[in-house]
């Protein structure tokens, strides 16, 4: 299969998994718009107005980029993980892998499609977030980079979570009961400063505390957390989760009967 061959078969999935989540906004990217601005009505408006300002910012302002994040690792997980597991239980996903496109392509594809989609919420997710306050931007760079490296990470997540599910229930498994708590626990609505030493330690082996405030210090400029510990964490997970990935899929891990 010549690379123009497989570009055109890239595309293909990648157009695919883009057109799959947005012709039913309505249910993808609608919803994280209506949590957010609860969120901010909530906890910006209701009890961020009786909380001091923290790291020199008003409380709606310091949680406006968790929120955003939040909303991007969500989105960009849910969208791999359905998308993928869908293919496995149509017996959609062994036309592909029995194609002569090389299976890291078809990783690219899914992950591509996981990413547009965590960047579409995330856009949507800021729309929402000027109705209410304000967003500076610090630094572009880092704040662009975060975002694309995030929503990889959690794409390549939901990939690997589809490739060990044998049921719908094993694809929510994951977000409930370990991605929803390490994500509210990772610095969406609180600096690690407010916490006891023990909790501090505890926090900082949280992943998902180095890329939220990574992500703050790109628009707010304020940190926790040390910038070029964040992306080694960052890259180095990716690295590692598309390897590990890749490998599953060249055994058939999940997907071979």
């Amino acid at each position: 299969m010549n690379g123009r061959a497989q570009l055109i078969a890239l595309k293909a999935i990648l157009w695919k998994e883009i057109l799959r989540f947005s012709r039913i906004w309505v249910q993808t990217i609608l919803p994280p718009m209506i949590t957010t601005a609860l969120y901010f009505v909530i906890f910006g408006r209701l009890i961020g107005s009786q909380i001091s300002d923290v790291s020199g910012f008003h409380y709606m302002d310091y949680i406006v980029p968790g929120l955003i994040l939040m909303a991007v690792i969500t989105n960009s997980y849910g969208n791999v993980v359905a998308s993928f597991y869908s293919a496995k239980f149509q017996h959609n996903i062994e036309e592909m892998l029995v194609s002569p496109l090389p299976n890291y392509l078809i990783m690219i594809g899914f992950i591509g499609g996981g990413l547009a989609r965590g960047i579409a919420v995330g856009a949507a997710v800021t729309v929402v977030a000027l109705f209410f306050t304000s967003i500076p931007l610090h630094n572009l760079w880092v704040a662009g980079s975060v975002l694309l490296l995030t929503s990889i990470l959690f794409s390549l997540g939901g990939l690997i979570n589809a490739i060990f599910a044998n049921s719908f229930d094993d694809i929510t498994v994951i977000p409930t009961f370990v991605l929803t708590p390490l994500t509210y626990l990772g610095g969406v609505f609180y600096t690690v400063a407010m916490l006891s030493p023990f909790w501090q330690s505890i926090s900082l082996a949280n992943p998902i505390l180095y890329m939220v405030n990574a992500f703050r210090f790109g628009l707010l400029g304020v940190s926790d957390v040390n910038l070029v510990t964040a992306y080694l964490a960052m890259i180095g997970f990716n690295i590692g989760l598309f390897w590990y990935a890749l490998y599953l899929l060249n055994r058939g891990y999940g997907v071979r009967t």
